[in-house]
């Protein structure tokens, strides 16, 4: 196996990111900055050196703040009627930070923030949306009105985005208020980054709270599984970091210009200026899409990608126009077998069915484009589905008759040459809305390592060498994931299966008035 520089550690799945930030935390002298999607404090520890502390992530952050350690921490707010549990859990993480600083030693250095990003929906379209949103509100107050009045009240309490468009009845109900034109919040900060005393970098994907937890071997029921890939980064990057930590709200609301990175990479835009008949922000950085589009541009071997989504048609031209330009390039693409929402809750929503359709065209695209060079794959517990239907709630929970593991990584390698490792999903939402942030490795050896690592997690520990040539490995996988398809699932050999693409052609639904950046 390749060996790395000590200045770049990948972590794999929550197991292997979740003690190192711990230990990072602990090991914190002077300050902490961060800004995560989700940061939930009643997660459990996970390293000795933590749990010698305490039980949950609360124990914790009263140790470190208990210090003199100054926090400095944004959790994002969402929509408080498209995304309403978001907005609640939102809440509820910044009371639980204010309860932490309250427990700990008098003057502990807390700054805690729950921004919303301040671009908004136009009124002529939110006019034009407007039955949706009452649909949205009438199932929220039936959500409220269901829960017993304490909990009501308590719901209540962590929704103060939603309460302005609800009616609070003197019996404690709640009603909407149905001639009002509810603002819309479509933007979010997904961005999951933290910077410790301004020498050490962690980023990647994954949030912290306990469905987001899993180990490298997926053992669990399928919508408990979550592979994601964070890094722990020392070296210049960390000051970028560091300065965009501390500037990118000033940027977002226009009272501060951007200073230029060379390692990080972002995606930040500005409130629009049509505000009538805007659906979403104006792309201002979109540095991950433009890095995205050059070293695509530069490949000459083999591509790999893992992602939650692969949406951005724009993305998939820039792709199919390299394989037309490369008759050697291939391209490996690891996606979930279906959206969380979709595998998992179900959902049916116009929004899921245009995600899908939006993803569906860019994979066309780009199997056009490549043909055999081209393998698509989705990985799966090599087990069968329970027979109790906890795995398949609604047939896209398994493919091939296993469960699912859900791929929420972003990772992006070019050749042996370059990748990135951020938060941004292959969608117009992530390369052009909302914020995000990620690194640009181009050191042989940190290349290296990441393609062999993530690789080699979905592979049998005996897979021959040709699975990781950059001119052998689309076939080799496509190979092994279609073997592994006709067998029964405990026969199957590694995670690999070949994508389902008919399921997304079938569920999906083009909606030309919504922008792509919409999903």
């Amino acid at each position: 196996m390749p060996h790395s520089r000590r200045s770049v550690r990948i972590l794999l799945t929550a197991s292997e990111a979740y003690p190192a930030l711990e230990r990072a935390f602990l090991a914190a002298q002077t300050e902490i900055w961060a800004s995560f999607m989700v940061f939930d404090l009643q997660t459990r520890l996970r390293s000795p050196e933590a749990l010698a502390i305490g039980k949950t992530w609360f124990d914790l952050i009263v140790h470190v703040l208990n210090k003199g350690v100054a926090l400095n921490v944004v959790i994002s707010d969402v929509d408080p009627i498209a995304r309403a549990e978001m907005h609640r859990a939102a809440t509820r993480h910044l009371r639980l930070f204010s309860a932490a600083a309250a427990v700990a030693n008098p003057g502990a250095k807390l700054k805690i923030l729950r921004p919303c990003h301040p671009a908004e929906t136009g009124a002529l379209v939110r006019l034009c949306i407007w039955p949706y949103v009452m649909k949205k509100l009438f199932r929220l107050s039936g959500w409220l009105n269901n829960l017993a009045p304490d909990h009501r009240a308590a719901a209540l309490r962590d929704m103060d985005g939603a309460v302005r468009n609800l009616r609070l009845r003197k019996d404690g109900t709640v009603g909407i208020r149905l001639w009002s034109l509810p603002r819309l919040f479509p933007v979010v900060h997904h961005q999951k980054l933290a910077v410790i005393d301004r020498r050490l970098l962690y980023i990647g994907g994954l949030d912290l709270n306990e469905r987001r937890y899993d180990t490298p071997n997926h053992r669990r029921a399928g919508d408990q599984t979550w592979h994601d890939v964070q890094l722990m980064i020392e070296g210049p990057v960390v000051a970028e970091a560091q300065d965009h930590l501390e500037t990118f709200q000033d940027v977002i609301e226009g009272r501060k210009q951007p200073t230029k990175t060379r390692r990080l990479l972002r995606t930040l835009s500005l409130p629009s200026r049509h505000s009538l008949w805007n659906f979403g922000p104006k792309p201002f950085i979109s540095e991950l899409q433009t890095a995205h589009r050059i070293l695509a541009q530069r490949s000459r071997q083999l591509i790999y990608m893992e992602s939650q989504y692969f949406r951005d048609v724009r993305l998939a031209r820039v792709l199919a126009e390299a394989a037309r330009r490369s008759p050697g390039l291939n391209l490996i693409l690891i996606l979930p077998a279906a959206p969380d929402d979709v595998a998992f809750e179900g959902k049916k929503a116009l929004d899921a069915r245009y995600g899908e359709a939006m993803q569906a065209r860019s994979l066309r695209i780009i199997r056009k484009a490549f043909g055999s060079r081209l393998f698509v794959g989705s990985p799966a517990q090599p087990r069968p589905a329970l027979p109790d239907g906890k795995d398949d709630a609604n047939g896209r929970s398994t493919l091939h008759g296993a469960p699912l593991v859900y791929v929420h990584s972003k990772v992006s390698v070019f050749d042996q040459d370059a990748a990135i490792v951020s938060s941004a999903n292959l969608n117009g939402r992530s390369l052009r809305w909302d914020t995000e942030a990620g690194v640009y490795l181009s050191a042989k050896n940190d290349v290296i390592e990441l393609r062999y690592r993530t690789m080699a997690h979905w592979l049998p520990a005996d897979i021959g060498p040709d699975a990781f040539e950059d001119a052998t490995a689309a076939k080799v996988w496509a190979q092994l994931a279609w073997q592994n398809a006709g067998k029964p699932p405990s026969q199957r050999r590694g995670f690999l299966l070949p994508h389902d693409f008919a399921a997304a052609e079938a569920f999906g639904r083009e909606l030309p008035i919504l922008p792509p950046e919409f999903v």
